[in-house]
């Protein structure tokens, strides 16, 4: 399978309730998050010094089904998580939460991100003689906890020792059998995670988005390196323990992966977008008849762009948004069957006209050259191409699959050929001084080594 999009992988969800609808309501967190990851869902409760969990492969409603749902445990703390998979780990038990269990306790695991340093945990878990699954990457990060808590003898210590070790990108959630949720946002702050509150508890997300639509509010952001535990509704520690390094939050969670009613880091995700819009209108002008965006993530862009620029914004294609994964087939009437299923130009508005098509990203091109293709089918005259990133060069080993560089079409082409080879009358990306203005409000600096092969 190729896909012509990043893919950035996971959410994560954690809540401690008085009540005991924590494995329901961490249900629906996982259904507003499914943006996050489409390909596994799960949740780990824990009840008297137990825990279970429920985990499949599919969509959090096709997995999490009135059936199921109606025999988790009635529990006032839990942890969930959606995930897609990437190459080599697509097995079962990469899907998360993973259980670990040992002698003087229990552990439930779930996380976003990606450790780079796997090896050094794997040889470590080999001297110490632990058995666990060498094709996941959460089992051995699982081991790895369990290893130092049974070293430290606490879980909270135990947890702050392992992650001390960690290097690469991670929001980690850690549901204990005693009841306590343990979440750590690594030292550069790389993915989201953030806090909320009601009358009944705590829970922490990958996302504010799922706190506002749990009907929690929205607390503030976890810190980079900083830990929190929560216990019985109430968060009773929060504090650094991890030195900040390099980097920052990946600047790609306000360009495409975020929702836009969130807010990451003290920047709304729409506000970002619809600036990011603006300053392309400004940086790439052209006269048009109609800015359209390509749903979902260019919609706030394309209002941005109407909006500075004075050509009027039309819903110009349509979102088929009971299609499941795309795949791109070997012929080209096939290739362009693919992307009607869930791009379909509406005719009636797009007929003779010349527009401005915003997008927030090209990849290989091939969905972009497939959106031109439909459009000038559709009777368009003109399609002018505008992206609301840079043209990106560099892999990612942080969590984002982005493939092999060589198969990134501005490592291959110059900014004419790829005009060329997608079809558009002009093509246009925001500049990178133009991004980081369009991003200005966020509290922390960005990763952006996708484009730069360095940091902000």
């Amino acid at each position: 399978m190729i896909v012509d999009k990043l893919r950035e992988e996971c959410a994560v969800f954690g809540i401690s309730i008085d009540t005991t609808e924590a494995a329901e309501i961490t249900y629906g967190a996982l259904t507003i998050l499914q943006h996050r990851g489409q390909d596994s869902s799960g949740i780990a409760t824990a009840v008297d010094e137990d825990i279970q969990h429920y985990k499949r492969f599919g969509l959090a409603c096709d997995v999490f089904t009135d059936a199921v749902l109606a025999k988790q445990p009635k529990a006032n703390v839990a942890i969930g998580h959606n995930k897609y998979s990437v190459a080599g780990q697509d097995s079962v038990h990469t899907i998360q939460p993973v259980v670990v269990e040992f002698y003087s306790g229990r552990i439930a695991v779930a996380y976003n991100g990606n450790i780079t340093n796997l090896d050094l945990l794997k040889e470590k878990l080999n001297d110490s003689g632990a058995v666990y699954r060498k094709n996941s990457n959460v089992d051995i990060l699982a081991h790895f906890l369990v290893y130092h808590i049974r070293e430290m003898k606490d879980y909270t210590k135990g947890v702050i020792e392992a992650v001390k070790q960690l290097e690469g990108a991670f929001s980690l959630l850690v549901l204990c059998a005693d009841g306590k949720i343990i979440a750590v946002r690594d030292p550069n702050g790389y993915r989201p995670l953030c806090l909320g509150e009601n009358e009944s508890g705590v829970v922490v997300s990958s996302e504010s988005c799922a706190i506002d639509g749990c009907l929690f509010n929205f607390i503030r952001d976890v810190k980079p390196g900083e830990i929190i535990t929560i216990k019985d509704g109430k968060i009773i520690e929060e504090k650094i323990i991890l030195t900040k390094k390099t980097d920052g939050i990946c600047i790609f969670e306000y360009i495409y992966f975020a929702r836009p009613d969130s807010v990451i880091d003290g920047l709304s995700v729409y506000e970002a977008r619809y600036n990011l819009g603006k300053i392309l209108a400004e940086e790439h002008p052209i006269d048009a008849d109609m800015v359209c965006g390509v749903p979902d993530t260019g919609l706030e862009a394309a209002m941005g762009y109407s909006a500075k620029s004075g050509i009027p914004l039309a819903s110009g294609i349509i979102r088929n948004r009971y299609v499941g994964r795309s795949f791109i087939y070997p012929t080209q009437d096939q290739r362009d069957y693919a992307v009607r299923l869930k791009l379909n130009p509406i005719t009636a508005i797009v007929k003779d006209k010349r527009i401005v098509l915003i997008d927030d990203s090209i990849v290989r091109g091939t969905t972009a050259t497939n959106m031109v293709r439909l459009l000038k089918n559709a009777g368009v005259l003109e399609v002018h191409l505008r992206l609301s990133s840079p043209p990106f060069y560099h892999t990612c080993h942080y969590g984002t699959d982005i493939g092999d560089e060589k198969n990134l079409i501005a490592n291959r082409m110059s900014m004419e050929e790829m005009r060329r080879k997608i079809g558009a009358d002009s093509l246009g990306f925001i500049s990178f001084d133009g991004l980081k203005r369009a991003c200005e409000g966020c509290v922390l600096p960005f990763c952006t080594k996708c484009f730069t092969g360095n940091k902000i």
